[in-house]
């Protein structure tokens, strides 16, 4: 990690920032070896079905987090979304403590997870572009989103400590905490950009962002360059929602105890986070610098079309979790702080609510489209070879995106905002 590269007056907010992301990302991974494990209670077969839940729960989440960010002032959206996601846990924790079957639970909790953490995340990278300039994040962001990978590294730990002596009660306590943890985190960066009058959250944070609650949608519809974000938003979802359905049947035809199931997801996380650890200290910034934004950009839509030839040729457990690894370690490490630069260019209404919409809406939409589509490939035959042509072309959309969205990003650091 280049710390000569973050300036004296930045290195107190980038430690908030680091601190913040931490506190969410450990809050999700404590939960998330937990989601995986449910969704394999609530039935494989009936994946299709939560993941459209899920989308069905976005459509209606996005308009009422629309209708927030629109009446409140920025410096509040957080508190009112990330304390009203605590209320949720502790809702969990009673339903779980009253018998209320298991089943009904891991579905509900299932898609809850599903939403909270594309929510949580979303809304912190909103915060980050809105606080820091296009400048800055490139140099930043990489050392911010470290902050995020050691609490994904955390969170596991704690899930696989805290669930033998507590069972779901600590996880879900502790992820409230840390819910609570990261407000804090945000009130002192709210301070920074005030003192320092960084980014639009310095010079306006009290004004709320405006505008109606369908605007997500009708912003990104509107623009070429926010629709080719959201178009690699598909696909890096298409991408990942095909190799999660093959990770919930290879691991459930593979393992057949639950424990033992939830113990190497969280192993996996713990991997993944490992790489991206690594990606984000050593690499991401020097990589944004030296072949730019859309160089990185296009480094995981590569890997994602040789990570299925190799699922093709070698079938298993083994090629499975090298290929997630990998995959997801360079998707947060390298893949999501290049995405974010994108946004560093675009106004507050769209850093707010178009972004939202794209990483929630369309990327779940895009989860429950491709698993239908999964499942309906699965009785072809043979079936791994039409899944590994069909992600083969998604993958070289994908690039091509990249470069357009990189080509639009850097005219943006020279033009005023909305002309893209």
């Amino acid at each position: 990690m280049r710390f000569s590269s973050i300036e004296p007056s930045e290195r107190p907010a980038v430690l908030w920032a680091i601190l913040y992301f931490f506190s969410i990302l450990c809050g999700y991974y404590t939960l998330r070896p937990l989601r995986d494990e449910m969704g394999i209670v609530g039935g494989v077969k009936n994946l299709p079905w939560a993941f459209t839940g899920t989308f069905v729960v976005m459509l209606l989440a996005v308009p009422f987090y629309s209708a927030v960010v629109a009446r409140f002032p920025r410096r509040r959206i957080i508190p009112i979304v990330y304390r009203f996601c605590a209320a949720n846990l502790l809702v969990f924790l009673v339903a779980d403590r009253i018998g209320v079957p298991e089943v009904w639970v891991a579905r509900a909790f299932f898609v809850w997870v599903s939403v909270f953490n594309l929510f949580v995340v979303s809304i912190f990278w909103s915060f980050m572009v809105d606080t820091f300039r296009s400048d800055q994040s490139k140099r930043l962001f990489g050392a911010i989103a470290a902050g995020g990978s050691l609490g994904a590294l955390v969170g596991p730990f704690l899930a696989i400590v805290l669930v033998r002596p507590f069972g779901r009660t600590g996880l879900f306590v502790v992820s409230a905490l840390l819910l609570e943890a990261a407000v804090f985190c945000v009130k002192r960066l709210i301070a920074w950009a005030e003192m320092h009058s960084a980014g639009a959250i310095g010079t306006a944070p009290d004004r709320p962002v405006g505008g109606g609650v369908l605007a997500g949608f009708r912003l990104t519809l509107n623009s070429p360059y926010l629709l080719s974000i959201a178009g690699m938003m598909l696909a890096l979802t298409v991408t990942s929602t095909v190799l999660y359905a093959d990770q919930a049947a290879i691991v459930g035809a593979s393992i057949a105890d639950s424990a033992a199931r939830t113990a190497l997801f969280a192993k996996i996380d713990f991997w993944v986070n490992l790489v991206s650890l690594a990606a984000q200290s050593v690499v991401t910034a020097w990589l944004l610098g030296a072949i730019g934004v859309g160089g990185a950009l296009a480094i995981l839509p590569i890997v994602t079309a040789g990570g299925f030839a190799a699922l093709a040729g070698l079938p298993g457990l083994a090629t499975l979790v090298a290929f997630q690894v990998v995959r997801r370690g360079l998707q947060y490490g390298v893949e999501r702080p290049s995405r974010e630069v994108l946004f560093t260019v675009v106004d507050a209404e769209e850093k707010y609510k178009a972004k939202s919409f794209i990483d929630t809406v369309v990327f779940r939409g895009g989860d429950a489209a491709s698993l239908w589509a999964y499942d309906q490939v699965g009785k072809l035959a043979p079936s791994r070879v039409a899944i590994t042509a069909g992600t083969g072309i998604v993958c070289a959309a994908w690039l091509i995106l990249a470069y357009y969205s990189a080509r639009r990003q850097a005219r943006g650091t020279e033009e005023p905002a909305g002309r893209l």
